[in-house]
């Protein structure tokens, strides 16, 4: 690899962020460009750095891991985002997905499996803990069954929400749809004026809100 992977991390402990550093920098295909203690210090570091993946623990001072991604991936949506935490929980698992993560893994998780993670969300992979992937996965399933009554949104309607809640621009959208950026605009208003929002992060936001309800 000629470019090393330049990598954030984000935790308000010092000395979990001082060893993930050690043990990260001691690959030669890494590089720890800053360390954020916080949501908004990640956003300064963010702009400040370029990361390619930010490593974000999941309870933060000024905020969670769902707002956080939610946040990033709209400023940011070429940052790859892996969620580092404690927390087992469907709902937080579920609602990272939602929110874009690219990973999420605990942090009993060995160093090895780490640096092959950040490597492979690099390279455009998702990962989920094993622990937590069967109940996840289940339910999705039901969560896209459910969607379309519970929010009367069309099945296009429901595709796109899912990507902006994914921090997809409407472009990325319109090319994986194979429909024009005027027509995802038109749908974008439309689910706006149903879910009773005035932006994509309160859309997002709602989504994540909402299918974590269910």
């Amino acid at each position: 690899m000629l470019n090393k992977i330049k990598v954030l991390i984000v935790d308000d402990h010092s000395v979990v962020r001082k060893g993930l550093k050690m043990f990260l920098e001691s690959n030669p295909s890494l590089e720890v460009c800053g360390e954020a203690e916080g949501l908004g210090d990640a956003i300064r570091m963010t702009v400040k750095t370029k990361p390619d993946v930010i490593v974000l623990d999941f309870k933060l001072p000024d905020g969670d891991g769902i707002n956080g991604s939610i946040t990033i991936k709209a400023r940011f949506p070429d940052v790859k985002i892996i969620i580092l935490t404690a927390y087992t929980q469907k709902e937080m698992v579920v609602g990272a997905i939602r929110a874009g993560v690219d990973a999420y893994l605990l942090k009993d998780i060995d160093s090895d499996e780490l640096t092959k993670t950040i490597i492979a969300v690099y390279e455009g992979k998702s990962v989920l803990d094993a622990s937590v992937t069967e109940e996840v996965f289940n339910t999705l399933k039901i969560e896209n069954v459910n969607t379309k009554s519970k929010y009367n949104l069309s099945p296009q309607e429901t595709k796109i929400l899912e990507m902006i809640a994914l921090g997809k621009v409407n472009k990325e959208i319109a090319e994986a749809l194979g429909i024009s950026d005027k027509t995802v605009r038109n749908y974008i208003s439309n689910i706006f004026k149903k879910l009773n929002v005035s932006n994509r992060t309160e859309a997002a936001s709602y989504w994540i809100r909402k299918t974590n309800t269910q």
